[in-house]
């Protein structure tokens, strides 16, 4: 059973990471960028002249690990953790390479209940080592399934507000987003080798019929398709991006990502698989700074 204090205490203290533009163009290439090798656009992500970084790419460095299952003494049942939510909030473009120092700290846990699991938030504070500067801060929230119950041994959280859901209405646009046949095989080097995303007899074991796409490579994929939709391909305008996890996706397979603007600097989204009709993302924001005015 999940130790409340424990966790809630729980730090991973500095964690480097220096990244190269080597690094920004795999990760870019991970979530779909370039499948047409000459669309100038998508050059801007996986070119090393004039170089940008994708946003979502903040939710994989100075990451401090599988904290949950090195760390026992916390009571974290590991195996029935599930990735539910994920959250980027830039506050000064991602460089294209730089040293980033990441500070991870759970700030919220939630008991929902004998049976019924718990929801634990985890925020990761990503600062630039040349001059300290705050860059992003990136929050995951987590579904512990084994871990309901445990406030009856004190402690626990008021559950945060809930996402909004997408509006009650046909989508003002719908994006098509193949992606890549071998685009978890790409996406596990940005840091994520879990082999049920490239081992068939891995993935077989765990009740799929082959390895599935990285949940944030879905959620990345959708970062795409705001950029090329939204911002005219500039990551610069990519101010925050949000969404719940729902299903996992299989790699070739093509996400809709249905979207509504609310304003001119907000929109919502949600993504399914077109093959199967299964809802991939939901509730899903994105916060854009204005264009500029050239």
């Amino acid at each position: 059973m999940i130790d409340y204090e424990k966790t809630k205490a729980w730090r991973s203290g500095p964690v480097r990471h220096a990244y190269t533009a080597r690094d920004t163009i795999l990760y870019a290439l991970g979530v779909g960028f370039a499948a047409d090798p000459l669309s100038a656009e998508d050059l801007r992500f996986v070119y090393e002249k004039d170089l940008q970084a994708v946003p979502t790419m903040a939710a994989v460095l100075a990451s401090p690990g599988f904290w949950m299952r090195d760390r026992k003494e916390l009571g974290i049942d590991y195996l029935k953790l599930v990735h539910g939510e994920q959250g980027v909030t830039i506050h000064s473009p991602l460089p294209a390479a730089a040293t980033l120092i990441g500070e991870s700290r759970v700030t919220r846990i939630v008991d929902k209940g004998e049976g019924k699991g718990a929801v634990m938030h985890v925020e990761k504070a990503l600062t630039d080592e040349a001059d300290g500067r705050l860059v992003a801060t990136v929050e995951m929230v987590l579904f512990l399934r084994g871990d309901g119950g445990f406030s009856r041994n004190g402690g626990g959280d008021e559950a945060a507000a809930a996402v909004p859901a997408t509006p009650d209405a046909a989508a003002e646009l719908s994006i098509e987003l193949p992606t890549r046949a071998d685009a978890a095989v790409l996406y596990r080097l940005s840091g994520d080798l879990n082999p049920l995303h490239v081992d068939p007899a891995v993935a077989s074991k765990a009740g799929f019929p082959r390895p599935i796409l990285h949940g944030l490579a879905t959620y990345g994929n959708a970062c795409r398709g705001i950029l090329a939709q939204f911002c005219g391909h500039d990551a610069s305008r990519m101010k925050s991006m949000r969404a719940r996890l729902t299903s996992p996706v299989y790699p070739g397979e093509t996400l809709m990502l249905d979207c509504w603007r609310l304003g001119s600097e907000e929109i919502a989204f949600r993504a399914s698989v077109k093959e199967r009709g299964v809802q991939v993302l939901a509730n899903g924001r994105a916060i854009l700074a204005p264009a500029l005015v050239r």
